[in-house]
């Protein structure tokens, strides 16, 4: 009997840590990865709205975004910064037209999404076929920030409003915070950082 209560006890024990080391599909949480600067092509899609380009984070509020397509937008660089957006076409700069302001909108929803979440010591979510996906609400609805096993974004969702942007090859870099010295800087592409001394 007492080495059948062995036995039980045991295997109770092993069942335990077991399950406890595996929180795929449960919820946890993980080191903050988000506070830092990247660059990183980007598909974006809002109801029948498709667009490419390539998506910028410099700091916390300080975006940029240029894209490829549609024709409508070909071309086109906005800049976010200090709760502005401004945009750019061939070296004019000009306010944002009303064929980029749903593209504005969405990404406004993707940048307040990402920079409260950079703000956290950790972040917590769960596991999810081998994403970690966060999940949060904004005044335009709920959203799922998704990162990969690196910790690098890969994927920004807000289904109610029909919206999707996936992110592929993101190359991250350092923070060019003030004050530093210009090798710190120069983890930061020149064309970025001109565009963040001239926006």
């Amino acid at each position: 009997m007492k080495r059948l209560f062995t036995s039980v006890f045991v295997f109770a024990a092993v069942f335990c840590l077991t399950a406890c080391s595996s929180p795929i599909g449960g919820s946890t949480s993980r080191g903050n990865t988000l506070a830092c600067s990247f660059t990183s092509p980007v598909t974006l899609s809002l109801d029948k709205l498709t667009a490419e380009g390539t998506v910028t984070r410099l700091g916390d509020g300080e975006w940029t975004a240029e894209f490829d397509s549609p024709n409508t937008l070909s071309g086109v660089k906005l800049t976010f910064s200090e709760g502005s957006v401004t945009a750019d076409y061939k070296g004019l700069s000009f306010s944002v037209p009303k064929s980029a302001l749903p593209v504005k909108a969405m990404l406004c929803n993707l940048i307040e999404a990402v920079d409260t979440n950079a703000r956290s010591g950790e972040l917590s979510g769960r596991e999810n076929e081998g994403l970690f996906e966060i999940s949060g609400s904004l005044e335009g609805g709920d959203y799922t920030l998704s990162l990969d096993s690196s910790g690098n974004i890969a994927r920004f969702d807000m289904p109610n409003n029909l919206l999707h942007i996936s992110f592929t090859d993101v190359q991250v870099r350092e923070l060019a915070i003030p004050g530093t010295t210009t090798e710190s800087a120069a983890e930061i592409p020149t064309e970025v950082q001109t565009s963040v001394t001239s926006g």
